[in-house]
């Protein structure tokens, strides 16, 4: 596990769990969202239809593509943030341009946890995936586009290779680490 150091600011939180398909963004997001006390969004359920279609037929998607997509993710972080409420969403967020996308779209804080794992393992749990339109065929593009997160701030990284409870687990000591107490997150950022 690593994080980027930073000044974290005293207000509402979004957390973005990110990564490449079949890491675990949405297994991930809800036990945080849980532990958290926060709603989840899940990011592929606001892909526009000729998107799915797209990915579904094996075609990788373009910046084109992506751009609606992460400007209707970051509407639903910024919304969060000016209730006064925290969000955790998945999105893969592969380039640091989709990143900056979505904070500058939040307007708030926005934490990414970066779900980081090996070609092998992820390969095999997309073959073991049934109900879900990306093919695994798709994967090496993920690869090609992915710019690790590693530098930038407010991110923690994890590795896959575990149950969901300890990346859990792992996720909350990386925000506790980067001075972004968990429990404050639970207190100024739930549900009103």
């Amino acid at each position: 596990m690593s994080m980027a150091a930073s000044q974290p600011a005293s207000e509402s939180w979004s957390i973005v769990v990110m990564g490449v398909s079949g890491c675990g963004k949405t297994s991930i997001g809800i036990a945080i969202a849980a532990r958290l006390g926060l709603a989840f969004v899940e990011g592929d359920a606001l892909h526009p239809r000729g998107n799915v279609e797209k990915m579904s037929a094996g075609i990788p998607l373009a910046d084109e593509d992506r751009w609606p997509w992460l400007d209707l993710l970051g509407s639903a972080l910024r919304h969060a943030h000016e209730e006064g409420r925290g969000l955790v969403a998945s999105c893969s967020a592969l380039k640091k341009s989709y990143r900056d996308r979505l904070r500058d779209g939040a307007i708030g804080p926005v934490l990414f946890v970066f779900l980081d794992g090996s070609r092998a393992v992820l390969q095999a749990r997309l073959a073991e995936r049934r109900s879900h339109f990306f093919p695994p065929a798709l994967l090496d593009s993920q690869f090609a586009t992915l710019e690790h997160p590693g530098d930038e701030k407010l991110v923690v990284t994890v590795d896959i290779e575990a149950p969901v409870d300890t990346i859990a687990d792992r996720v909350l000591q990386g925000l506790g680490a980067l001075g972004v107490s968990p429990v404050s997150i639970k207190e100024k950022g739930t549900l009103k």
